[in-house]
């Protein structure tokens, strides 16, 4: 008993985990702003854990391996609900029950692409408990970036202004699109920059601030829009960063 702080991390952890299963049920009952919402709350508690973790120097095993549990099915399994709901809406005529969907094989294959996306969490989770490398950065794109993403089209979708613009981007090409792109992404070898500060130096840190500024200035004129944006701006400066050499 005398030990029991060190229990907070994980009890964090668990957080992270019922907060991804509601976002799950959230979007599997068509609502994946609401969704979006749980897993963004999931996002923070991600960010809780190992910030107590460190804190109170109370790391262990079990730890490590309840985190990626947490991970799979909020930054998993989570997402690809939103993605799913997203795909059934952009095909004519399979909005409903699965038991009642009459169509294509090709419509049948477009509904199952979605799963790409928790089964290359999987692997990239996997390949991340493994990897020495990613120890201060990392390869490829985390699962909290790539769940934000989408969760950010599942708040557009449900809470956009301009209703208009996700029917224009949300067509089932794009989408299929997007779940190939991010998966192949989650498992690449680009090397992408972590945000954990090492100390508050400008000058190791400078990228950091960068990319706050611009994902701050992104979200206050743009809102709900800005959040894809901002993701597509770290995958961006990931990938000029590595053309440059440019060592962070």
């Amino acid at each position: 008993m005398k030990n029991w702080y060190k229990h907070l991390p994980n009890t964090i952890t668990l957080l992270n985990l019922t907060s991804g299963c509601v976002a799950v049920v959230f979007a599997i009952g068509g609502e994946p702003g609401t969704a979006a919402l749980f897993i963004l709350l999931a996002s923070v508690f991600d960010f809780l854990d190992g910030f107590t973790a460190r804190l109170l120097k109370a790391y262990s095993e079990i730890g490590k391996q309840l985190d990626s549990l947490a991970d799979m099915v909020s930054f998993g399994v989570a997402p690809g609900m939103i993605a799913f709901v997203l795909m059934k809406e952009a095909i004519p005529g399979v909005n409903m029950s699965l038991s009642a969907i009459h169509t294509s094989p090709w419509n049948w294959i477009l509904l199952a692409s979605p799963f790409l996306i928790p089964a290359f969490s999987a692997l990239r989770l996997a390949k991340f408990n493994i990897d020495e490398r990613q120890t201060v950065n990392f390869i490829g794109m985390p699962t909290p970036a790539n769940a934000i993403l989408w969760a950010s089209f599942g708040l557009m979708v449900q809470f956009g202004d301009y209703p208009e613009i996700p029917v224009l981007i949300f067509t089932a090409t794009n989408i299929l699109i997007g779940v190939i792109f991010t998966s192949l992404l989650l498992v690449s070898e680009l090397p992408m920059f972590s945000l954990k500060f090492a100390g508050l130096s400008l000058y190791a840190n400078w990228f950091r601030y960068l990319f706050l500024l611009a994902a701050l200035l992104l979200l206050i004129f743009m809102g709900v829009y800005g959040l894809p944006l901002v993701i597509l701006l770290y995958i961006a400066l990931s990938v000029i960063f590595y053309l440059l050499k440019v060592d962070f």
